[in-house]
């Protein structure tokens, strides 16, 4: 098979993406694969270190209010596309899957111009505006949530698949706690995306400086750009770590205890892969709000808690996590609803699909 996927701009999409083609070379170890990403953004780093063949487009999101910067946006689309053509022209292939982020518009519409078989994945619970308009030239979308559906066209084949992303929790080896040099006492995560967030970081401070010294250990994740900024002139005890970032996240949640996190769509589905219970911060600055309807689909589902960003304090924070760490009432309701929670592997129902389209 010779298959193009295209993702990009953000983990949420790069990591579902190449969960995909990780179940892909699995099934047929002579697949022809390239990777379509941006000329700048984290995919044309993270993809080629997995020694695959990657091009790279110019091209810029669309910003509502920036009119003289949308044209020339829109010329570079142009422009992207015709690159798309040409490329399909010279691959030749027999599928083309999307996996989110504005660099997949060039990459389907060419494809759908050249009559080439599509598969979009929607990996939060409200779609995207491209894949919303891409949707209706796939021969398939697969969603993260069921609910998804009802916000797309009802001409559009939608077919609810989970998050690929959750697949690596169990394929992946542990990190474990011994791994990161902590004690057996119980492990906090806390992650605010793979760019970090500034705002909850400066509201988690106080939070920090309350768990020095205390029963359960922290590793918090800062982001990249934050790190220097966020640990100038802070010193903190053995049973907390601050890092800008960790490679292999996925590997380390089967070895958490509580994880405080954003709710972007792919650490929603590893959390429910490794049944960790979760206080869930969504992002107020994202399309749709979709993190806001993420996170409540969960905690309207008794899988996890959930606090506004503008309702987030360090203080009450650090009150609240010292008694869900007592494993209290409300924390063993939560892990219970996460083992029964019905787990789908994601990789495997695309393939089996996308199979049966290509029949």
């Amino acid at each position: 098979m010779r298959l193009i996927v295209s993702a990009g701009g953000t983990g949420g999409h790069i990591y579902p993406a190449l969960a995909i083609i990780n179940k892909f070379k699995e099934e047929d170890p002579n697949l022809e694969l390239l990777y379509i990403g941006t000329h700048n953004r984290m995919e044309k780093d993270i993809i080629p270190k997995n020694h695959i063949k990657y091009e790279e487009l110019e091209i810029y999101g669309l910003n509502k209010g920036q009119f003289i910067r949308n044209i020339k946006n829109i010329n570079y689309l142009r422009k992207a596309y015709q690159k798309c053509l040409k490329i399909m022209k010279n691959f030749k292939p027999d599928l083309v899957i999307g996996v989110g982020g504005y660099v997949t518009m060039p990459v389907i519409l060419a494809a759908h111009t050249l009559k080439i078989k599509i598969v979009l994945h929607e990996q939060n619970s409200i779609p995207g505006k491209t894949n919303r308009i891409l949707s209706k030239k796939a021969n398939i979308v697969f969603t993260s949530f069921v609910n998804t559906k009802k916000y797309l066209s009802n001409k559009v084949n939608v077919f609810y698949s989970g998050n690929p992303s959750a697949d690596n929790v169990l394929n992946l080896k542990p990190i474990t706690k011994k791994d990161l040099k902590f004690n057996n006492n119980p492990l906090i995560l806390i992650t605010m995306g793979s760019l970090g967030s500034m705002s909850v970081n400066k509201k988690l401070e106080e939070f920090l400086k309350l768990s020095n010294n205390n029963s359960f250990n922290i590793l918090f994740i800062t982001g990249k750009d934050n790190y220097e900024e966020f640990i100038k002139d802070k010193k903190y005890s053995k049973n907390i770590k601050v890092v800008p970032y960790l490679d292999n996240l996925s590997a380390l949640l089967q070895s958490c205890d509580l994880i405080i996190s954003r709710a972007g769509a792919s650490i929603i589905s590893e959390i429910l892969m490794a049944s960790v219970p979760s206080i869930l911060i969504p992002s107020p600055n994202v399309a749709n709000n979709h993190q806001y309807y993420n996170a409540k689909d969960l905690y309207d589902n008794g899988l996890a808690l959930m606090i506004e960003e503008n309702k987030l304090d360090g203080n009450n924070l650090y009150n609240e996590v010292k008694e869900l760490i007592k494993e209290n009432t409300i924390y063993k309701n939560i892990k219970q609803n996460l083992l029964s929670y019905d787990k789908t592997h994601a990789s495997e129902i695309i393939y089996d699909k996308v199979m049966e389209i290509l029949k």
